[in-house]
């Protein structure tokens, strides 16, 4: 089974999407367990989440102290010699992909700590063995939208999570994106479904989603 701990100031926003969907019926399979911690719970008398940043400038600094007394009191209760990731949410990350998801999806443990403000102080990462990832080169206010994409895609690879049919032809499972898809009725407001995929002809079925595979994924990404 995956254990999923998130760190987040805000964990009343991942409350209704791991109770759906796939990612809801993983965890009712036993595949998948999403453990939230609330930062604030971790805070002692008098103390902030955040803090002012040292050298001046605008917005606010995530602190240390209850990240780290969160971060290890997971790390003291977890099996010695688990396979696991530590992941920091950062818009200076490296943009996750389907690779992050599927190295993921093979692991017991994946811990989220999800940034906000001006980030997280840097010394974090001296502290633990963190990677950071990010949804691509744009900020949003927090981290929690990009743990929800990193949750959704990681649970739905873990076996038994959906039909292993689905995940054979999709996008990024062959390095590439998945072909047009299209379902009844044949014809909408005079737009046909493509003739061959009436055909009832297999081979040239898989031809053409080969074909339009590959002239989508050259249209919309860049050769590496």
């Amino acid at each position: 089974m995956l254990t999923v701990d998130v760190l987040t100031l805000f964990p009343e926003m991942f409350a209704p999407f791991i109770g759906l969907s796939i990612v809801g019926r993983a965890q009712e399979r036993g595949l998948v367990e999403v453990r939230l911690h609330h930062i604030l719970d971790a805070l002692e008398a008098g103390e902030r989440a955040d803090d002012t940043p040292y050298g001046g400038g605008p917005g606010m600094v995530m602190r240390l102290a209850p990240l780290v007394r969160i971060l290890d009191r997971i790390l003291s209760e977890a099996p010695a010699g688990e396979r696991r990731a530590m992941i920091l949410t950062s818009p200076g990350g490296k943009p996750f992909d389907q690779t992050d998801a599927q190295a993921f999806s093979a692991l017991e443990r994946l811990v989220i700590v999800c940034g906000r403000y001006e980030g997280v102080d840097d010394r974090i990462r001296a502290l633990y063995p963190l990677q950071e990832l990010s949804l691509g080169d744009f900020v949003l206010t927090g981290g929690e939208i990009p743990a929800l994409a990193f949750i959704d895609a990681t649970v739905r690879l873990l076996p038994g999570a959906m039909n292993p049919r689905s995940l054979e032809s999709e996008s990024f499972g062959s390095a590439g994106l998945d072909y047009p898809s299209y379902t009844r009725p044949a014809r909408f407001r005079g737009i046909d479904v493509p003739a061959v995929l009436l055909s009832g002809n297999h081979r040239e079925i898989a031809q053409w989603r080969r074909e339009q595979a590959a002239r989508r994924t050259a249209a919309r990404r860049r050769a590496p």
